[in-house]
């Protein structure tokens, strides 16, 4: 059995400022029909920023979604056509006033793909230099850093809730526990 759903019709139902949402009625391998609620989004990059004594670079801020204070890495939305490097070292600086001088591409996924196209791209940023933050005018957070094995622990001690920041400290334990 194959398993393509191929989309019969799709309507628009919101357009909003990062993400648009659309309901597809699709025929289903078995020649039966259902719907899809797809939320489209244009992407986003993730950073983990890790300086010369092993300290992993993060944001607290506060999530309307989930109604908590998160401790993340710094991470942003792509802008059209935007390429995810440039994305990410813009985020970086806006929200850490840090640029990198070294720049490695961890892995790109999909972050929730039954119902949104979200691919986030992660990477992992060293050679660390202090500038100046900026941040959106609607975007309130505060930067903290910490050793990266106290990260991985707060992974396991459920202070990191965030999927990406999960992920990437994760991802980047391991390349360098390789190095």
């Amino acid at each position: 059995m194959e398993l393509f759903e191929k989309t019969i019709a799709s309507k628009d139902i919101y357009q909003g400022r990062i993400l648009n949402l659309r309901v597809d009625r699709v025929a289903l391998p078995d020649g039966s029909e259902s719907t899809r609620e797809i939320i489209e989004h244009s992407g986003a990059v993730a950073i983990v920023a890790i300086d010369e004594d092993k300290n992993v670079w993060m944001v607290k801020q506060y999530r309307k979604a989930v109604e908590e204070v998160l401790m993340e890495i710094p991470a942003g939305t792509l802008e059209k056509g935007e390429e995810p490097l440039a994305c990410a070292k813009r985020e970086l600086a806006e929200e850490t006033g840090l640029i990198a001088e070294n720049w490695q591409h961890i892995v790109s996924y999909y972050s929730a793909p039954g119902f949104v196209t979200e691919k986030l791209h992660l990477y992992l940023a060293t050679g660390l230099n202090q500038g100046d933050t900026n941040p959106d005018r609607d975007e309130f957070l505060y930067t903290i850093k910490m050793p990266l094995t106290d990260a991985y622990k707060a992974i396991f001690a459920g202070q990191i809730q965030d999927g990406k920041s999960i992920i990437g400290i994760q991802y980047t334990c391991n390349l360098l526990a390789g190095r």
